[in-house]
């Protein structure tokens, strides 16, 4: 999901209640009823991503606030807006507009003339939304693109009209908020894959910079000791990656999305991922190998190949999940960052999963014997070795490739890498007039029957089609 902030004071809705303008402008993105009550609703929004603010004051105060303004993608704005709450709350902020556009002076305020605040207010009320609106765009530098105008009033804006028409500057449009274009606006941002993608990404950051040191393992894998990083480097390197991603959306995505991983990759360079870890369980010995090598692959395919021309935010949103679950201690179950991230996936249910996966005894659930046929035969190798292995002596061979489907095969490796080294069993293979023949049995280990709310599962349930089907 993207987060909003939407800026509603309800005031002048007197055709539609709170709940019916909150369902003509949210109904395509949040499915339960809404609250009666403006500031119950404003509670019950902040749980859905949504963040509501009441009055003009209110929402200026919010846009200038740096780090709540940096938890919004989208901006959906009324024009007429209900100035204040509290007057005797009024911010600096909003005395200083007064004075500087409304013609309330400093020496009304000290005298109390209460007529001329009042006249001001009434002033600045009907056209408040294009004052948050320009502070937005010309002092935030807030993408225009990312801000909907939702009114219904926009026909008493003849004055601000003409102002904007005088500095020649394009007047956004503006919508009556019963109009299908409101939801399916909502619906478009709400689901856009470069804005989930950054979201995540930014979420994930902000929850293991509050991680404490023993939740770092990274440095297990790093044998020379001027090597290793300490918390300090790693919150620096969060730093970069949190603010990594534009708000706007580039043109070129898929450069910023190399970069990003290259970033995210580069600490990987120096580490082994054959290095033994020692009090840890076969099960999580094997799920942090996985991860150590698709990073390392990663790391090195990134520095010497073209391989990653063709990445997406669903190859972005993994191998993040998968740096950091190998970078740091987390809980066995999803973390909200990763639940966010891997709604860039075509999942399939629980029970599908189970039924390809089987229990731990099934064998042959998931057709990796093809796979890992069709791989030995592009490697050109005659030999059982390790799927990985064989990936990474492959990427060799096509790291100058300009064929896309080269490319498309590589990165799917690196999901199948999930499958294979998180599994046990062993590959045999014989030849016959240059044919392979293979016996793989095939046992899971992220799943058993305790443990399918486990964060492996969720993962494995997720990437299967990505896996798998391309």
């Amino acid at each position: 999901m993207s987060c909003f902030l939407w800026i509603e004071d309800f005031d002048n809705s007197v055709e539609n209640s709170v709940e019916t303008t909150a369902s003509y402008v949210l109904d395509s993105i949040i499915s339960q009823p809404f609250e009666s009550d403006a500031r119950e609703l404003k509670r019950q929004l902040k749980g859905q991503g949504v963040f509501l603010e009441l009055t003009f004051q209110d929402g200026l105060s919010f846009i200038r606030d740096k780090d709540k303004l940096n938890q919004i993608d989208y901006i959906i704005l009324d024009i007429d807006l209900k100035p204040y709450n509290d007057p005797s709350e009024i911010s600096t902020d909003f005395l200083k507009l007064l004075f500087e556009f409304e013609k309330y002076t400093e020496e009304d305020h000290k005298t109390n003339n209460d007529e001329s605040f009042k006249n001001a207010c009434n002033n600045l009320e009907k056209i408040a939304g294009f004052y948050l609106y320009t502070d937005l765009v010309v002092e935030l530098g807030f993408p225009k693109t990312h801000i909907l105008f939702c009114s219904n009033h926009g026909e008493n804006t003849k004055t601000i009209q003409a102002a904007f028409k005088q500095a020649k500057i394009s007047l956004p449009q503006i919508y009556q908020k019963s109009e299908p274009k409101v939801q399916s606006w909502v619906k478009s941002c709400y689901d856009n894959p470069y804005s989930r993608l950054r979201r995540g990404i930014i979420e994930g950051c902000k929850y293991l910079r509050n991680l404490t040191e023993e939740k770092l393992r990274f440095n297990r894998f790093i044998q020379e000791p001027d090597k290793q990083i300490t918390l300090e480097d790693l919150h620096n390197y969060l730093d970069v990656l949190e603010n990594f991603l534009p708000l706007r959306e580039p043109a070129d995505k898929v450069t910023f999305y190399k970069l990003f991983v290259r970033t995210l990759a580069h600490e990987w360079e120096s580490a082994n991922p054959w290095k033994s870890l020692k009090s840890v369980s076969q099960e999580l010995k094997q799920e942090l190998f996985a991860f150590t090598w698709i990073m390392k692959m990663t790391r090195n395919w990134l520095a010497h190949s073209r391989i990653f021309e063709n990445i997406n935010e669903q190859d972005v949103a993994y191998l993040f999940i998968v740096n950091m679950r190998a970078m740091f201690l987390l809980d066995d179950s999803l973390i909200d960052y990763e639940k966010h991230l891997l709604q860039l996936f075509q999942s399939i249910s629980a029970n599908e999963i189970e039924k390809k996966i089987g229990s731990q005894e099934s064998t042959r659930k998931i057709p990796l014997e093809k796979h890992y046929a069709t791989l030995l035969k592009r490697a050109r190798k005659r030999e059982a070795i390790n799927f990985h292995e064989a990936l990474n002596d492959l990427q060799k061979d096509l790291q100058k490739s300009d064929n896309s489907q080269d490319r498309n095969y590589l990165i799917q490796g690196l999901y199948q890498t999930f499958w294979f080294l998180t599994s046990s069993g062993q590959v045999k293979v014989s030849l016959e007039n240059n044919s392979t023949k293979l016996n793989y049995i095939f046992r899971y280990f992220g799943y058993s029957k305790n443990k399918k709310d486990s964060y492996l599962f969720e993962l494995a349930r997720h990437i299967y089609k990505r896996s798998f089907d391309g």
